[in-house]
């Protein structure tokens, strides 16, 4: 029946389940979802129960909007992604008013196509930015331990060898460093391999902790085979292991939105800034659309927040409008005129990452790889029931919304990853494809591969503060950052940041609850494993899933074509969680988009028939939000048969945007010549940001190691300048740290 526990010959015999923590089930039939969308009478109770905290839906967004138009906020915050979102909650947190408007969806550019890595970024520390290392690696330790336990977790990573003596020794001088770093950043936390169990040691042979994780361990040849038996015999001399963290990064967004909400924040999506108002030259809020509605709303604020992104310098476009009523000279609006007023006091640059995704079944490995490459570093990711393998890291000036994946971007990574795997991959085991923009503060190199990491936040004009840059680790020392700059532009006194102790929805309890979920499965008449899942994607909130599957038990069901997730996901994604799209469910509060073979058509029109009542669609309008998404497929797979991004990004446009957006160009800019560095000292004023700064006594630590071990080879080889690490065999230097993660 549905909803009650698989069979036996679904689950392992051992009772073990696989990789993605989800026991098999058959696909569900069509009648598992209720026809036409419309959920039993039984639902209806919890679906509206009024006592859930921070929801977001269609209700809570139409009186967001009310709220928009009548009430003057303290701050506005413009871009739903993760520094936005992460700005919101903290102005919230700290008692402001607050609304945040987004174009599109939560998470819809970069915070939903990123690595999905929380982690300090072992580059640095070769750049002297021992201070930045610091930085991400103590809110990787609060992630994990404190803010979102549910929604981060450890994983760990071989990094193979591929020579004798130096290349340890230097490499592991940095990796020590990198675990001594996080090591003073936190108190002992949850072992690797479980979520949030009661406080422990590691797991045995894994060593003392660091940041909440095991420290690295030096592996031989042998050794690290049997961690990732997939990997060449020769294309190894040994590894060393480490621990970092990952994420759901679009649902984590969509988690920081919801607990901004919880604060007091009016949220509201497809809303789309079209003016940024001025009087006396002051800013004073924002001219928004609603694109349900098309409604015009006269949004008024003290201090108002860009956290655009990639769309950084379009908003700064903005300003070039008339403040009274939005409108440019030519009575066009800025925006829909593709007006843009150059570069403005902080700028960016879209560098495009491309990641693969393949069944798990496909490599065989226990852990994780990160791999050099000639440009940059490879990841191999365990992600559930597949592996993500990315990134490419190349500059993209073309559409904006939907950066394309072309043939040539997917051809590198599989030569990258062939190059140590006893099996090679091809295209045919591929089941996902995603590519999202890094916005990356500009001026720094020609090479976006070497652009900084590091945040700017400015003062654009009077009552408007834009923040820009950064990594998706460190989105709450930007918010933090963000909110310092606005406050000083308000006549009240604002409390300082207290975000670092504010978990987000579904943490608190949910130690206790993840030790009973044995005893919730068997009460909701669902399998443990599913149960675990569900934990792992909503945390306490999962009780509230299990309400609609106790009242309805086919929502208990798996979708069509995506067996990991259950019908009741895909009906709390409309009626709590803000999705106002099919495509809103299927690529961003669910992953079916890159994870199922067929990128979720086959669960396209159950989805849309099941979130139809919520959202208040009619036929008509579940057949355009089925087609709208049929076409995205067929374009996104189009795109990844051209060579070229022009001829990609003209395919990927063929299909319409699922919000009639128009297509907005990244800004194009001159190359500078490599060379010709700048510093982020020498940008626009800075506020409340960390400039890069060397850490002396980390970064000198590594360099002397690094200095100790070229020159025992160099007096021992005779042939190798000072100061020079030994050649490879084909003559070329080794790559640096610089090369060993992003």
């Amino acid at each position: 029946m549905p909803g009650m526990v698989p069979s036996d010959s679904t689950v392992p015999s051992d009772g073990a389940v696989p990789p993605d923590g989800v026991a098999p089930a058959a696909a569900a039939p069509a009648s598992a979802v209720p026809a036409r969308g419309v959920p039993a009478a039984g639902v209806a109770a919890p679906l509206e129960r009024a006592a859930s905290p921070g929801r977001l839906g269609p209700a809570e967004r139409a009186e967001a909007l009310r709220r928009l138009g009548a009430e003057t906020f303290d701050v506005l915050v413009i871009g739903g992604g993760v520094t936005g979102a992460g700005t919101a909650l903290d102005a919230a947190a700290r008692g402001l008013s607050v609304a945040l408007v987004e174009a599109r969806d939560l998470a819809a550019g970069t915070s939903s196509r990123s690595s999905k890595l929380i982690h300090g970024g072992l580059r640095y520390l070769e750049q002297l930015n021992g201070a930045l290392v610091r930085e991400a690696l103590r809110e990787r330790t609060l992630l994990l331990e404190t803010l979102a336990p549910h929604l981060v977790r450890p994983v760990q990573f071989l990094l193979p060898l591929t020579h004798h003596g130096w290349e340890r020794a230097y490499i592991g001088s940095g990796v020590l460093l990198y675990d001594t770093l996080g090591q003073g950043l936190s108190r002992i936390s949850p072992a690797p391999g479980t979520v949030r169990p009661a406080r422990q040691g590691p797991p045995v042979g894994q060593g003392p902790l660091s940041g909440g994780l095991p420290m690295h361990r030096h592996l031989t040849r042998k050794a690290a085979l049997r961690e990732f038996p997939s990997l060449r015999p020769d294309a190894l001399v040994g590894a060393i292991q480490y621990w970092d963290g990952q994420v759901d990064d679009a649902r984590h967004t969509m988690f920081v939105a919801r607990t901004a909400a919880r604060y007091g924040a009016a949220v509201a999506t497809s809303a789309r800034v079209v003016g940024l108002p001025r009087e006396d030259d002051r800013v004073t809020g924002a001219l928004v659309r609603d694109l349900e509605s098309g409604e015009e709303i006269r949004v008024r604020a003290r201090q108002t927040i860009v956290a655009a992104g990639v769309w950084t310098d379009d908003v700064y476009a903005l300003l070039n409008i008339n403040g009274k009523n939005g409108q440019d000279i030519n009575g066009k609006n800025g925006r829909d005129a593709g007006e843009k007023s150059g570069k403005g006091p902080v700028s960016v640059r879209a560098s495009k990452g491309v990641h693969l995704v393949v069944p798990r079944d496909r490599l065989r490995g226990a852990t994780g790889l990160i791999l050099r490459t000639e440009r940059s570093v490879l990841f191999v990711i365990p992600w559930g029931g597949h592996w993500i393998i990315g990134t490419t890291d190349t500059d993209w000036e073309l559409d904006l919304a939907h950066p394309a994946a072309t043939r040539s971007d997917i051809d590198y990574l599989l030569d990258q990853v062939n190059r140590v795997l006893s099996t090679p991959l091809t295209r045919d085991d591929i089941v996902g494809v995603y590519a999202g923009l890094r916005p990356l503060l500009s001026g720094e190199s020609a090479d976006t591969a070497q652009l900084s990491r590091e945040h700017a936040v400015v003062a654009a004009a009077p009552g408007l503060t834009m923040v820009a840059g950064g990594k998706y680790t460190t989105y709450r020392v930007m918010a933090a950052d963000a909110v310092d700059a606005a406050a000083a532009g308000l006549t009240r006194t604002v409390p300082p940041s207290c975000t670092d102790k504010t978990p987000l929805l579904g943490t608190d309890g949910y130690q206790a609850l993840w030790n009973a979920r044995e005893r919730l499965a068997e009460h909701a008449g669902l399998h443990v494993a599913r149960v675990e899942h569900l934990l792992r994607r909503y945390g306490t909130l999962t009780e509230e899933l299990l309400d609609l599957v106790i009242a309805e038990p086919s929502l208990g069901t798996p979708l069509p074509g995506a067996d990991a997730y259950l019908a009741a996901e895909a009906l709390y994604a409309a009626s709590h969680e803000g999705a106002l799209r099919l495509e809103d469910v299927l690529t961003r509060r669910t992953r079916i988009s890159f994870e199922a073979s067929d990128r979720g058509l086959a669960a396209a029109r159950p989805v849309a028939e099941l979130i139809a009542p919520v959202l208040g669609w009619d036929t008509d309008r579940v057949r355009s939000e089925v087609e709208l998404y049929e076409a995205r497929v067929a374009a996104e797979r189009a795109s990844q048969e051209e060579a070229d991004d022009e001829s990609a990004d003209a395919a990927r446009r063929a299909a319409p945007d699922a919000r009639r957006l128009p297509s907005v160009r990244a800004t194009a800019r001159p190359r500078p010549p490599v060379s010709a560095q700048v510093e982020l000292d020498e940008e626009a004023p800075v506020t409340g940001v960390t400039v890069a700064a060397a850490a002396a006594t980390a970064a000198a630590s590594l360099r002397a190691a690094r200095r100790a071990v070229v020159s025992s080879i160099s007096r021992a080889s005779g042939n190798t300048g000072a100061g020079q690490a030994p050649p490879d065999p084909d003559g070329r230097s080794p790559d640096t740290m610089t090369d060993l993660a992003s």
